[in-house]
């Protein structure tokens, strides 16, 4: 499968270059990158995208409080990894954002050495950029570090791509979104391709064709294949089968680190308080579980009216719009598809998606649904999705740079070193 690359229109190049004309002559020593340290620094970083997206009618402000949750040393990430929230300024006013991490359990699974940035958000303007991504690199480097890689939001098991592909609808629960300048930003500061990850869609015109559901029969028959959704009832159990599968099915991938135990549970929580039984599904064999299928309400159509806020004045009106809202979802995201090595190509992942869209067009009523992400080299997983019915949507972009060893000392932007080909 070949993976399209969109090429810049010129009115955004031009403007690009004008843009990097006059950062160079109006901020180059007004522009400060500094770590978030105190609770104004959290509020202007939580803050800063919904100036930066006003009147972007596809961005989905995050709520406030799992962004802080999400940054705060209680989530677990922290318990084995380490990462620090840094603010550019210039005149004083915030204009960019980065988070950096360095996880040494994925650099001793893959004999690696990279850090991460992640949740990247900036004005138009590379110097800005330039300057954050200097600040990521030399704390990697600090920490011995010599590769960059992202954006990824501490690992490939959280929100991780830049969008450079599909700008015209929102993003689903757990997804990025991005203005399209972000791309030719990262690559004029030397950030150079590493891969594409793929979202599909799926509708109620996008369904398996007659040929393939006979085919998925068959296999599923003779593999003695049964798909059945989880128990809440017995929700800790179940959830240790998830865990297993999840961990040992993508343990091979490129950028997979497990999670760990604390991690799972964290999530477990959030997926017990949002998901529906008849959104999990489990495939077994001989009751062995082989396979899973985890699917979410898409909340970003219940909170994109909120702006992140669920109290106004200490009332909580948008905690009362967000659960009406909840019960009008119309539409879900497939984030696990997860099949064990050794019961693959055995009609396994495609009875999952099957009797998930099954119960979710079905007994849920929604309308479509994000099955995502997959990796664009996933040749078999992606034309297995193609056959049974999705479209292919939007394009994510995991970006990487080598680092330079540390020189020490210099902690200033250096242009001829990081911005180029603009």
């Amino acid at each position: 499968m070949t993976t399209h690359t969109p090429t810049m229109p010129q009115i955004a190049l031009s403007s690009l270059r004008a843009n990097v004309s006059s950062s160079i002559l109006t901020s180059a020593k007004t522009t400060s990158v500094s770590p978030v340290r105190t609770r104004q620094d959290l509020n202007e970083f939580v803050q800063l995208p919904k100036r930066l997206y006003a009147g972007n009618r596809h961005w989905v402000a995050p709520l406030d409080m799992q962004v802080r949750q999400f940054l705060n040393r209680s989530h677990p990430f922290y318990r084995h990894g380490e990462a620090e929230a840094f603010l550019a300024r210039r005149d004083g006013r915030v204009v960019g954002r980065i988070l950096v991490s360095d996880d040494s359990r994925y650099n001793k699974a893959h004999g690696s050495n990279v850090g991460c940035f992640g949740m990247i958000e900036t004005n138009n303007d590379v110097r800005t950029v330039g300057k954050l991504i200097d600040s990521a690199s030399r704390w990697l480097q600090e920490r011995g570090r010599s590769e960059l890689l992202g954006p990824i939001d501490y690992s490939t098991n959280y929100p991780t791509g830049l969008l450079v592909d599909g700008f015209d609808t929102p993003p689903s629960v757990m997804m990025n979104h991005q203005p399209e300048y972000y791309q030719y930003l990262l690559e004029a500061c030397g950030l150079r391709k590493a891969k594409d990850l793929y979202a599909w869609w799926f509708d109620s015109e996008n369904r398996m064709d007659e040929g393939w559901q006979q085919r998925v029969a068959r296999l599923t028959s003779r593999y003695n294949v049964q798909v059945r959704s989880i128990s809440f009832k017995n929700f800790k159990t179940e959830i240790a089968r998830c865990k297993a599968i999840y961990n040992e099915s993508f343990e091979s991938n490129w950028g997979f680190v497990k999670m760990t135990d604390d991690e799972f549970d964290h999530l477990a929580r959030e997926i017990r308080q949002l998901a529906s039984p008849d959104l999990i599904q489990i495939a077994e064999v001989e009751g062995q579980p082989v396979g899973l299928s985890l699917s979410l309400p898409n909340l970003n159509e219940a909170v994109q009216p909120l702006g992140g806020r669920l109290t106004t004045a200490g009332i909580p009106i948008g905690l009362v719009r967000l659960l009406y809202r909840m019960r009008q979802v119309k539409t879900g995201r497939l984030a696990v598809l997860g099949v064990l090595p050794g019961y693959r190509r055995r009609g396994v992942a495609e009875a999952l998606i099957q009797q998930t869209f099954k119960n979710g067009f079905g007994k849920l009523g929604y309308s479509g649904a994000e099955l995502g992400w997959t990796l664009e080299d996933n040749v078999l997983v992606n034309r297995m999705i193609e056959r049974v019915g999705g479209r292919k949507y939007k394009t994510y972009r995991i970006y990487r740079k080598q680092l330079e060893p540390s020189r020490g000392g210099d902690n200033n932007f250096n242009s001829e070193l990081f911005c180029h080909g603009v």
